[in-house]
């Protein structure tokens, strides 16, 4: 399935743009260790995310990619659960393959996300700009999107 998304800003967090001194180079990369112990290798993405809005979908979680449980990942915040399923982003007749990043709403306890905002793990798209429209293209058996109105 492909649908039409929108580039926004983020919290920083995962890219460590932030400022937080709890995650100075950003979480991704302190989580990237945690995620390879598992059988996920993401040290070949760009150390961030991209966030994309997909209003007025929303999504249901089918059948991800990965899902890894109780991952202690920071001493600051307890274990979360994440999920991962496959992303094609499609911008300036480029395709950019991915991963969707999706902490699980029911451990995450900082940076919570709209039910209509989807965190990418890509390559670095140096071109790519706030408000710029890309089209995303995803699995519907690991990720399903619904309209929420």
């Amino acid at each position: 399935m492909k649908i039409k998304a929108r580039i926004i800003p983020g919290y920083g967090a995962a890219s460590g743009k932030s400022g937080d001194a709890r995650y100075p180079y950003g979480t991704i990369r302190m989580q990237q260790n945690c995620f390879l112990d598992r059988g996920l290798d993401i040290r070949h993405y760009y150390m961030g995310t991209v966030n994309v809005d997909i209003s007025p979908f929303g999504f249901e979680i089918k059948r991800p990619k990965y899902f890894f449980e109780k991952v202690k990942w920071s001493d600051h915040i307890p274990p979360e659960n994440f999920y991962f399923f496959d992303v094609t982003l499609h911008f300036n007749n480029k395709g950019y393959a991915g991963l969707i990043y999706m902490p699980d709403p029911s451990t995450k306890v900082e940076h919570v996300q709209s039910a209509s905002t989807l965190e990418l793990i890509l390559p670095e798209i140096e071109e790519l700009n706030y408000e710029d429209e890309v089209t995303i293209e995803l699995n519907t058996e690991q990720i399903n999107i619904q309209n929420t109105y």
